[in-house]
């Protein structure tokens, strides 16, 4: 049987949990002295909830590699296969723990896990895929190969509406945050190559997400793509934002989700941005 797990810094629709059966393991949440599990004991609104009363940003820590172990034992049997989706390897260590549990595993599991190369709502669509695929006949190889292609041409733009979030975690360069704080600047960050890079700092948060649209649009021009509209505590503004883009693009699917707190923890609230690529 094909097991399929993400971990908590992708982004999926709750009802595509149930209907493609996606097993999500969480990411650590910690605390002064406690540790919490996303999704589990901890939702995204107690997290902000924290943030904001304490003034203090929790920080986040991928599942170790017995956490992973002790998942995939919970959920698979012998001779299952499991297909794990994980956020690039270029910004957590979530992948590496996979590796190193499914080695573990591998005389009584076949646990294959990937890096995405990317995260948020390109992982959700990804899990999509595969019991689709799965479903229609596909291969495990096709499978493997159809996750590798979107990969490569999934194009993620994210906007922050503030930078405290990002300059504590040092997801964006310090120095760039510093300014970009000074000047009340509204960056567009870009994923690239697995990474984060600040690729415009705009002035008002309108034009940021126009500017959102525009990157996207000159990356996927007219071709038939899935969207995601991302947003973290933005609700208002992601609507308009699916609204445009519903507009702009010749969409396939077209979905909104809450931005993980694996990633927003990173980001801080208001942060909102598109994940596209080709169908």
């Amino acid at each position: 049987m094909l097991k399929i797990v993400m971990d908590g810094a992708g982004d999926i629709p709750e009802d595509w949990i149930a209907d493609y059966d996606v097993q999500i393991i969480p990411i650590n949440i910690h605390f002064e002295n406690k540790m919490f599990r996303q999704g589990v004991d901890l939702s995204n609104e107690d997290f902000y909830h924290i943030a904001d009363s304490s003034g203090v940003i929790p920080k986040t820590s991928q599942p170790t590699p017995q956490q992973f172990v002790e998942f995939y034992n919970r959920i698979a049997r012998v001779s299952d296969t499991i297909i794990s989706l994980h956020v690039t390897s270029k910004l957590s260590g979530t992948y590496n723990s996979a590796v190193l549990a499914a080695q573990e595993l591998k005389n009584k599991i076949n646990v294959i896990p990937f890096d995405t190369g990317s995260g948020s709502a390109a992982m959700g669509f990804m899990c999509k895929e595969i019991r689709q695929l799965e479903k229609a006949g596909a291969t495990l190889q096709a499978i493997l190969a159809r996750l590798e292609e979107i990969r490569r041409n999934v194009y993620i733009v994210l906007t922050l509406d503030t930078l405290e979030y990002a300059q504590r975690s040092g997801r964006v360069k310090a120095l760039q945050a510093a300014l970009a704080a000074l000047v009340k600047i509204k960056p567009v960050i870009i994923l690239k190559d697995g990474r984060l890079d600040m690729r415009e700092r705009v002035r008002t948060r309108q034009r940021s997400i126009e500017r959102i649209l525009e990157i996207i649009y000159e990356r996927v021009d007219d071709q038939l793509v899935n969207v995601a509209i991302v947003h973290s505590q933005s609700f208002e503004a992601a609507k308009m934002l699916m609204q445009k883009a519903r507009e702009k693009f010749h969409i396939h699917e077209l979905i909104i989700t809450d931005l993980s707190i694996g990633i927003a923890a990173n980001l801080g609230p208001g942060t909102i941005g598109i994940v596209a690529y080709a169908v």
